[in-house]
């Protein structure tokens, strides 16, 4: 029966990691990203400070998991987007949605950058950003199989990226623009050459 005892211990390494992400984002919901500190996460799962760097060694690999489930979040708004008569403003505006709501994103940015980062939560965080990127294209109906077009994709984030700082900090109404009509430029300016 020994194979019983790894699944049941399996399933509850699962649900404890689980229970830490939960935790930690209603800290990072309170206090921002910034506030996000293991020991802040412990104390509002319920788990002494050493048990969470059992599941997570460090701040950064914290983070870099919120922003992994927030970039499969994002894969699946655009994968549900329905496909005919899918437009790039449509795809960038659903992506918008949830990276506007998603402080770990732009925290992993910085995460990435400054931080020893395990490698396999930057191979977890970059595979699901691959997806999310590729789900972009897909649901604006967009082919990503060039460079040049995997290019596009990339820029498109950006301006995704760009944009929800922009809205969360108030300074697209202040600049004077709207977003819809943003959208529409972008629509406008990567449709010119296609077919």
């Amino acid at each position: 029966m020994p194979s019983r005892r790894v699944e049941r211990k399996s399933r509850q390494r699962a649900a404890n990691r689980a229970a830490i992400i939960d935790a930690a984002r209603r800290v990072a919901a309170r206090e921002g990203t910034s506030g996000l500190a293991l020991r802040a996460v412990a104390a509002e799962a319920g788990y002494a400070p050493a048990s969470v760097y059992e599941y997570f060694r460090n701040r950064a690999e914290l983070v870099l998991a919120l922003a992994a489930e927030d970039l499969a979040q994002l894969a699946r708004v655009l994968r549900d987007l329905p496909k005919d008569h899918a437009t790039l403003s449509d795809a960038v505006a659903a992506a918008l949605g949830v990276v506007q709501e998603s402080g770990a994103l732009g925290a992993a940015t910085t995460s990435l950058g400054a931080s020893k980062v395990p490698p396999d939560a930057e191979r977890l965080f970059n595979g699901r950003l691959i997806a999310a990127l590729t789900s972009l294209a897909d649901a604006s109906g967009r082919s990503h199989k060039t460079r040049g077009e995997q290019a596009d994709v990339v820029l498109w984030a950006a301006i995704v990226a760009g944009l929800a700082v922009f809205l969360r900090s108030g300074r697209l109404k202040a600049l004077g623009f709207e977003e819809q009509e943003l959208l529409a430029r972008l629509e406008s300016r990567f449709s010119a050459g296609l077919p």
